[in-house]
């Protein structure tokens, strides 16, 4: 027989902190710990920084699939980049959106820069393809 429970509970998340070690790129090494706006960007540079089902210690929903557009035409690399670095970056809760996206040609590479919309505020950032 199974028990009958008319009650309608309501359930509120809650968001966790989300203190993370602090990576100092520049000096390759770990600093302390940080979070909120600042784990938000690392985890965003981390994430673009690492080509997707390249590396097996990550889920196959981690990192931006870039590689395969080395020598692709602009027609089709400006949206494509647009559309994977969007698909990456909105697997990490804290991301909203991205916008602005902006590209140059510096010989053979891409530079992109963008807006990424997080809930601790919006972060710019730059990149090579």
């Amino acid at each position: 027989m199974i028990p009958e429970n008319n009650r309608r509970e309501s359930v509120t998340r809650e968001r966790l902190p989300a203190r993370t070690f602090f990576l100092d790129a520049d000096g390759q090494v770990v600093r302390g710990m940080t979070d909120a706006w600042e784990a938000a960007r690392q985890a965003v540079w981390l994430i673009l920084h690492t080509e997707r089902y390249r590396h097996e210690i990550f889920s196959f929903q981690y990192g931006a699939e870039l590689g395969g557009l080395i020598g692709k035409r602009d027609s089709f690399l400006f949206p494509e980049v647009k559309r994977r670095v969007t698909e990456a970056v909105m697997v990490d809760d804290r991301v909203t959106g991205t916008s602005d996206f902006r590209f140059s040609r510096i010989r053979n590479r891409v530079a992109v820069r963008f807006i990424v919309h997080t809930i601790y505020g919006d972060m710019e950032e730059e990149m090579e393809v």
